[in-house]
């Protein structure tokens, strides 16, 4: 029973995690192609656009709806804490999504005269989601403070997160499309990268400042050596993301998946670094794992949902992958 106390917060704590990981990747790059529909050249491309990402959206938000269940129904006493100071950006995304979905829906059915609305709307609710997203994520890095600094730095945030989803996107359309969309997606990308990477340097550098504990967990000697990996493989994946999206031959050569691919190395380094960072803490330097999780008995029956659900979610998600894979075609809907 002692092993179940210690272990089942842990493993839960790291489910969370990895749903939240797998979300603002999938679910990022179809924010970020939503946020580039402005910038297509003709509607023939914003529909090509739309329909790169139309398979898989609603199976990208799957994981977005078991990270915030998991903290609500394993994690009650933080989700208590932290949607309540998330409360009005909590309901600025879930504004965000809805307007997106019935925007998604809409265009496909709308008359020529009603799809440029619909598309706008598309583009707002792309942006409101992703901008939102980064304001929780700047208050939650900073543990909810309310001072001016804080706030500015949540600001920061809250615009280089779009940034890091129309950088997401712009790879993804790289990978999806040919011809003059793909030559278009990969300047959009080259101009994500300069914001992406200051998003996650601050990031970075605010963490540590945030805590006492988390900056002697990342410079006291010798494990600041055996963390150095992880900011230097970042910069190493974001110096690949400025060389090949500057070079067409290297995508004409079929390397354009490097950009996609370098984007979610550093999410995946960030992501490890900040959980890291903020062990044994779910809200830092305020309230840890066990202090905010449910009862061992609740965690039991709550693992043997997550063990039919998770994998039902994983295999979900690549038998779409695997079936919508390829170059994207054009999207359309019956009656």
């Amino acid at each position: 029973m002692q092993f179940l106390n210690t272990a089942l917060p842990l493993i839960f704590m790291a489910i969370m995690g990895l749903a939240m990981l797998a979300y603002v990747i999938l679910d990022g790059y179809d924010l970020g192609v939503g946020m580039l529909l402005p910038r297509a050249a003709n509607d023939a491309e914003k529909d090509l656009m739309v329909a790169s990402i139309g398979p898989f959206w609603d199976a990208n938000e799957t994981w977005l709806v078991l990270g915030v269940g998991i903290l609500l129904i394993a994690f009650p006493y933080a989700h208590g804490l932290i949607l309540t100071a998330l409360y009005l950006p909590v309901l600025a995304m879930l504004f965000g999504l809805t307007l997106r979905g019935v925007a998604f829906d809409f265009r496909m059915k709308a008359g020529d005269s009603k799809k440029p609305f619909w598309n706008q709307m598309f583009v707002l609710g792309s942006f409101v989601a992703a901008a939102s997203q980064g304001w929780m994520l700047g208050s939650y890095i900073t543990s909810f403070r309310t001072d001016a600094l804080t706030l500015s730095f949540n600001a920061l945030i809250a615009l280089t997160v779009p940034a890091t989803y129309v950088l997401l996107g712009a790879g993804w359309l790289i990978m999806k499309t040919d011809g003059d969309l793909q030559t278009r997606a990969l300047g959009w990308a080259r101009l994500a990268t300069i914001p992406f990477a200051v998003g996650i340097a601050a990031i970075s550098v605010a963490t540590p400042l945030v805590s006492e504990i988390i900056f002697n967990k990342w410079f006291r000697l010798p494990d600041f050596f055996a963390l150095l990996p992880i900011p230097l493989l970042s910069a190493a994946a974001v110096l690949a993301l400025w060389h090949v999206t500057g070079r067409k031959r290297i995508v004409d050569a079929g390397y354009g998946w490097i950009v996609f691919a370098a984007t979610v190395l550093v999410l995946i380094l960030a992501t490890l670094g900040l959980a890291y960072s903020i062990y044994p803490f779910i809200v830092i330097d305020r309230m840890n794992v066990w202090e905010a999780a449910s009862s061992t008995s609740s965690l039991v029956i709550i693992a043997i949902g997550t063990a039919i659900t998770l994998p039902a979610i994983i295999g979900y998600t690549i038998f779409v992958y695997r079936i919508f894979w390829g170059k994207a075609t054009d999207l359309s809907y019956g009656g």
